[in-house]
């Protein structure tokens, strides 16, 4: 039986860390920085972290070796991945691969409304640059008409284009060449300048508060519901866990890697990412004397601007920040558009620069009509389509593809065998949270 799609011609991650650095950046994007402090804002410090930090385990222990491991043995993304785990079911391919491109047409999706945002990301930089966030000091009306011309429909052309020709540059020239050098640049450089965004905001007047709120801790928040929902749908969302991008990635990774190690270093830094936003964000806030209230766009692009407008050495700040925000958003948004450049290199049989051209073609036409109404596009893909695609995959890999092949495929590259525990762990309450997540996530209209 094929399980390796080819794997000697496959490019592949030259390094584990490499590979391990574009699934990071894969994973940190847009929640760990608008949301995430919002959530640590609203519940209150550790009281929100602590079953955070839990689910990030949990997750992190069975969802994304899962995803991993399970891309690594088809050598595939998930068209192939899916179609091998009825292979081995049932011996036939077909059905696998129709389901597989049920995550194909969610990664496609969310990269495009993705692109948008990046769109939005790259103008606020040069803004930051030339004075012109600078100029328009606290009012919240005249930044907020701003920001509402640019995500208006066709509102942000330029920077648009500008956005998914970056991304696809890096892509066109492959994993090793492209993607993992890019990401090696982009990770150690958000997460170089986020610390040095809070060294220096920790040195202003008013700012320990913001630290003091951070870690603060009451207990009688763990006896509300709402904090373990959020905080379970903030963490299946953030670790970029979706039957796609981390299914695609694996796919590139070779045999002798370990999977359980990288998965936890995935872990780690998302969930360092997110504490290193909310160490600038919420201490900055303080600083002004703000409010952090709501999240999503409008905290970034509006009150965040607000904030660091009126803060000492504030347009370096914004610049700084930007080009942080900047470095997340195109390493995740390289991520999701490489699902669907794989799979017509994998199914049609096309050579790399032909499928990233036809991909970036079709993004950037669908992003540029889309424009005005990226928030409930946003909306409809991570709430169902994401969740349905992780579900998807956790059923494949650990029900139908079965244990054996759920073991082997981690096994690989161990120097010891996974735990007993992995197995259990992932087919009932990681399958089961998927699940929960999808439901959740419909009736609250997104937990995360």
């Amino acid at each position: 039986m094929n399980t390796q799609n080819n794997l000697q011609e496959r490019d592949l991650f030259d390094s584990r860390w490499g590979f391990i650095l574009a699934s990071i950046g894969s994973a940190v994007g847009m929640g760990n920085i608008w949301r995430f402090p919002v959530m640590i804002s609203k519940y209150g410090g550790l009281t929100f972290m602590i079953p955070y930090i839990l689910f990030v385990i949990l997750i992190g222990s069975t969802g994304i070796i899962e995803e991993m491991s399970f891309g690594r043995a088809a050598g595939s993304g998930p068209i192939g991945a899916f179609g091998l785990a009825t292979e081995i079911r049932w011996g036939r391919r077909k059905p696998g691969e129709t389901i597989g491109v049920i995550p194909v047409i969610g990664a496609m999706a969310l990269a495009i409304g993705y692109t948008c945002v990046v769109g939005w990301i790259f103008r606020y930089v040069y803004l930051a640059l030339t004075g012109g966030l600078a100029e328009m000091g606290s009012d919240l009306d005249l930044i907020g008409s701003s920001f509402g011309s640019t995500a208006s429909s066709m509102g942000n052309n330029f920077w648009l284009v500008i956005s998914i020709v970056s991304a696809f540059l890096i892509m066109a020239f492959g994993i090793a060449g492209g993607i993992e050098k890019a990401n090696k640049v982009m990770m150690p450089a958000l997460f170089g300048l986020f610390v040095v965004l809070m060294i220096y905001i920790l040195t202003l007047p008013d700012a320990v508060d913001g630290y003091r709120y951070i870690f603060s801790f009451r207990a009688d928040g763990l006896r509300n519901p709402e904090v373990w929902i959020y905080a379970f749908g903030q963490a299946f969302f953030s670790l970029s866990i979706a039957g796609n991008g981390t299914i695609i990635y694996g796919s590139y990774l070779n045999k002798k890697e370990d999977v359980v190690s990288s998965a936890a270093n995935v872990a780690v830094f998302d969930t360092l990412a997110a504490l290193l936003a909310s160490f600038v964000i919420i201490p900055a806030v303080a600083v002004s004397h703000g409010e952090l209230s709501s999240g999503g766009p409008g905290l970034m692009f509006i009150n965040l601007v607000s904030v660091f407008n009126v803060m000492p050495g504030g347009r370096l700040v914004s610049v700084i920040f930007y080009i942080c925000v900047l470095f997340a958003g195109i390493s995740s948004l390289i991520n999701l558009y490489e699902v669907p450049v794989a799979a017509l290199q994998e199914r049609l049989r096309w050579k790399r620069v032909p499928a990233v051209v036809t991909v970036g073609a079709i993004g950037c036409a669908v992003s540029l009509m889309i424009q005005g109404i990226v928030s409930p596009w946003m909306d409809v893909v991570s709430i169902y389509i994401c969740p349905l695609g992780a579900l998807l995959a956790g059923i494949m890999y650990f029900w139908v593809a079965g244990k054996d092949f759920a073991l082997k495929s981690v096994d690989a590259g161990l120097k010891k065998p996974i735990g007993k525990w992995y197995f259990p762990l992932g087919r009932y309450v990681y399958c089961s949270l998927a699940l929960i997540a999808l439901i959740a996530g419909a009736l609250l209209g997104g937990i995360g």
